[in-house]
């Protein structure tokens, strides 16, 4: 039994895990630094987490829980036409429309992280659950999100050049300041050739255009009246508003994912196994991942919350067993009220970050990410 996690610490835990857990900054390192810098019976908690039976370490993970529901939630109209097009792709037998194509790469991106998480993961957060790794591990994360940055950068100035059009010095100075430049990128992968022309300044962060098929004309990126309409037309939390001739925004970009080809989806899904080392953040690597892969930020960001729900919601519901077991007795009620900060804070971040990537960058977590890392590994080297 863990005497010493109070209420307080399990509020707190709580709403550091639901924040960072869809940060690109690493929910378990902030759990293990967090109370590591402050000290006494926090601190207490981190070497309980060292232990191969943790009530500490269930509270954290089982905190997964409430942030897959807050996740399951808020694109809860994605999930339905996802599950809708899985059922139906195997009723029958093929892979027709995005969305029966999208759900079909989710599955395929989990299996390598689910095999892993099975087989490491409560190993891996036993060994490595240590300010000292977490710290060094974060500054990792860090260059992570420095080096997806810095592809996607590269390739859009290939981009652009193959098509004629220089990046103008605007775009390399809101790059450089964390801001998210305008550019044409293609996205690779199996499926139907796509164009995404990038809304070069339309007002809002509008969705880009898409074109589907290699005879179909793009809208030009300089088309700012549609875009703009399209930016009105977009619900509360980013949840789209149908209208007649106007296709939701969130179904131009499942056509856009449906697009990465199940080569990069199991890439990108693979990558989140880096998240078993406290201190890496699975949306951070999926998020990379998805920048190298040729995804603008906002789509790699969707991407890598679908990506993750089912693996947080089943590393969540695994500890279920463990919580209303022995390893649970005292903290019962602890674990409730973690939970629901928990869900508060996720709610709030992935609201933010719907909106933060529409037009900025991982460059400042990342950032972020190495100078915590270093002062943390300072600290407790």
């Amino acid at each position: 039994m863990i005497h010493q996690l109070t209420y307080l610490q399990a509020i707190v835990i709580g709403l550091i895990q639901g924040l960072t857990e869809l940060f690109p900054i690493s929910s378990l390192g902030h759990t293990v630094l967090i109370p590591s810098w402050l000290g006494g019976s926090w601190a207490a908690l981190v070497s309980e987490e060292s232990r191969p039976e943790s009530p500490y370490l269930a509270f954290v993970v089982g905190l997964h829980l409430a942030t897959a529901l807050a996740l399951i939630g808020y694109y809860w109209r994605e999930w339905l036409r996802l599950i809708r097009g899985l059922v139906t792709s195997l009723i029958a037998r093929r892979v027709d429309t995005p969305e029966q194509r999208l759900a079909w790469l989710i599955v395929i991106a989990t299996i390598p992280v689910g095999i892993a998480g099975l087989a490491l993961e409560h190993t891996f957060r036993v060994l490595f659950a240590k300010p000292e790794a977490a710290a060094a591990f974060l500054m990792v994360n860090g260059g992570i999100l420095l080096l997806g940055e810095r592809y996607r950068r590269r390739a859009s100035t290939g981009a652009r050049a193959a098509t004629g059009d220089p990046a103008p010095a605007a775009a390399g100075a809101a790059s450089s300041a964390g801001t998210a430049p305008a550019s044409r990128a293609p996205v690779t992968g199996a499926g139907p050739a796509v164009r995404v022309a990038a809304a070069a300044g339309t007002p809002g962060g509008a969705a880009p255009a898409v074109t589907v098929g290699a005879s179909s004309p793009a809208a030009p990126p300089s088309d700012t009246s549609k875009a703009s309409d399209n930016s009105k037309r977009r619900g509360s939390g980013g949840q789209p508003r149908s209208g007649p001739g106007h296709e939701p925004i969130d179904e131009l970009s499942e056509r856009r994912l449906a697009a990465v080809g199940w080569r990069s989806a199991l890439w990108i899904g693979a990558a989140q196994i880096l998240a078993l080392f406290a201190g890496i953040s699975r949306e951070g690597v999926t998020m990379a991942g998805g920048l190298v892969r040729g995804l603008n930020h906002e789509d790699a960001m969707r991407f890598s919350f679908l990506l993750s729900t089912p693996v947080i919601l089943a590393a969540g519901a695994l500890k279920i067993p463990d919580l209303t077991g022995s390893l649970g007795a005292g903290i019962r009620g602890q674990v409730i009220v973690g939970s629901v900060a928990a869900a508060a804070t996720a709610l709030f971040a992935i609201i933010f970050l719907s909106r933060y990537f529409r037009t900025r960058t991982l460059t400042p977590f990342a950032m972020y990410c190495l100078a915590a890392g270093l002062i943390s590994l300072i600290r407790f080297i």
